[in-house]
């Protein structure tokens, strides 16, 4: 079969337009048509619906455009296997973590690694959903628990807690509790039960909530706690890993914590000798010792 018309089929199911996938090829659109048609007479089978809006795969494109998807997701990969052959760090790397830990510590640190690679792209995926690196949703990927997929290096790098914290002027005019009942006095700032966190940010919560909690906020991410808790609106629970970055707050009840949560790095099999995926493995490793020993000089490890 020929490629070339696999590829512009895949720009045209992609784009949903002539137009578009034409401009992205730099052909004409009458060109693009053509090699459409052309592929569609070999397979003897319709590829599209063509409407006045655009296009829409039929069944058989469908299935097509899932074939020409994983081989250009191969293709993507034996090319970034090739170009890290090279000496030099460049091109684009897909990384993937959490909100809370990609907004609150990786993002603010990326600075050091752009000066030491100022040919590197970094795609920065945030979310909780976890992609599938074998299948080159991304590239390499920090998360709260071991992964699970096959085909893939793992690295723990270190651990963390979930506590409490509170501003100096909240604590101020508020009081500061001294054992867990005190909650009640407090508005609890936490994630929402219904979202996507790891388990044992939800267990403190729930925890917290059955000592008759009477004012509470709520936020789907950490970064929006955090925030809450800098405008001394209440008691928040948050991932110690912030208190590098925002000395300021104060922890709370030192005492209660949630267990350890692991925290690893995970990329596939395949991009073992990567340049990119080493470098930046590198820099994350040599941030942990160095926020290790911040911690450890603030006495909060």
């Amino acid at each position: 079969m020929d490629w070339d018309k696999l590829r512009i089929f895949h720009a045209v199911a992609d784009a949903g337009s002539l137009t578009h996938a034409g401009d992205a090829l730099h052909l004409s659109q009458s060109a693009v048509s053509r090699q459409v048609r052309a592929l569609e007479e070999s397979l003897n089978t319709t590829l599209f619906h063509r409407h006045a809006r655009g296009l829409i795969l039929t069944e058989q494109g469908e299935l097509l455009f899932d074939a020409t998807s994983s081989m250009i997701k191969r293709i993507d990969a034996a090319t970034a296997r090739i170009r890290d052959s090279e000496e030099e760090v460049f091109g684009n790397l897909r990384v993937t973590t959490t909100y809370g830990f990609g907004a609150l510590w990786l993002a603010p640190r990326l600075t050091k690694l752009y000066e030491k690679y100022p040919d590197l792209n970094i795609d920065l995926m945030l979310e909780e959903r976890v992609l599938d690196l074998p299948m080159r949703e991304a590239d390499v990927a920090i998360r709260m628990k071991e992964p699970s997929q096959a085909d893939l290096i793992r690295k723990r790098l270190m651990t963390i807690r979930m506590r409490l914290y509170a501003s100096p002027d909240y604590l101020a005019i508020h009081g500061e509790p001294h054992e867990m009942a005190d909650i009640a006095k407090h508005r609890l700032i936490c994630q929402s039960p219904s979202a996507a966190q790891v388990s044992a940010g939800a267990q403190l919560v729930q925890e917290l909530f059955t000592h008759d909690v009477s004012s509470t906020l709520t936020v789907n991410n950490y970064f929006g706690v955090l925030q809450a808790v800098i405008s001394n609106l209440g008691i928040g629970v948050l991932p110690d890993y912030i208190i590098e970055d925002f000395p300021t707050i104060v922890r709370v009840l030192p005492d209660v914590e949630s267990v350890e949560v692991p925290v690893f790095l995970a990329y596939p099999e395949e991009l073992r000798q990567s340049k990119r995926i080493a470098a930046f493995r590198d820099f994350v490793q040599e941030e942990i010792i160095a926020h290790r020993r911040t911690l450890k000089a603030l006495g909060t490890e």
